[in-house]
């Protein structure tokens, strides 16, 4: 199932309000993405717990929260309890992850961990089954406006090996760079939910842009699809 979930980062801060309905509505927005940062595991500092709580009774679509900060351990719940239906914590700022994955999971959002761009995939392989989604940058986290990283399309093809070698039921995230001209190359690799930045605040009609990237990726997903199957009929003849 592909979800395009829009970034604030690339909204107008003084109107969060106004932007998070610009990409509801039919066909809208699946979740809205919320980027944490903290100006020490990350040179960028953003918004916080009161953010959300604000930001949670202005919409009805769900917040997907991307903790770019030190000690998630200690902080991430708190997002759960703020209205977060999704949050994501970075593997590399977290000091137990599993145990995080699971109060996240307990307090009844949806856990997630994220990884930088150098962050490889393989030493996390028996930590998938204790999260809902799985985060690959696809920029150095930080700053919005970023260019997409294609260096980190055979990391999303190895992840989604991953998922499917354990037959997991766990959504693939991109994050960085994703637009009209990259958003297929995720979807071919492997990636179903797609965090897209300026490419739908930058549009005259945001919810229009979602449906565009949507349509796009699901085109690309089952093109990829349609290709491994005949290769798998291939090899069975």
């Amino acid at each position: 199932m592909v979800q395009i979930n829009p970034s604030i980062l690339s909204a107008d801060f003084a109107r969060l309000a106004e932007e998070a309905r610009r990409v509801g509505g039919p066909e809208g927005a699946d979740w809205l993405h919320v980027d944490v940062m903290d100006n020490h595991f990350v040179p960028n500092l953003t918004l916080g717990v009161p953010v959300v709580e604000s930001l949670r009774k202005a919409t009805d679509t769900p917040l997907d929260c991307h903790l770019m900060i030190e000690d998630p351990d200690r902080w991430a719940p708190q997002y759960v309890e703020a209205g977060a239906g999704s949050v994501t914590f970075h593997a590399e700022a977290a000091a137990a992850p599993v145990r995080l994955a699971r109060e996240i999971r307990a307090k009844g959002a949806r856990a997630s961990m994220a990884l930088k761009p150098a962050t490889p995939i393989e030493p996390y392989e028996d930590l998938l089954p204790e999260l809902d989604m799985l985060l690959v940058m696809t920029v150095e986290p930080g700053f919005g406006g970023q260019a997409f990283l294609d260096v980190m399309l055979p990391k999303i093809r190895r992840t989604r090996q991953l998922i499917d070698k354990h037959g997991l039921q766990l959504w693939l995230q991109v994050d960085g760079g994703v637009s009209a001209s990259t958003i297929e190359r995720c979807a071919e690799a492997g990636a179903d939910v797609f965090v897209a930045g300026s490419a739908v605040y930058g549009a005259d009609d945001p919810a229009a842009a979602v449906r565009a990237l949507r349509a796009q990726a699901r085109e690309a997903a089952d093109g990829a699809a349609g290709t491994c199957a005949h290769q798998r009929t291939a090899r069975g003849a």
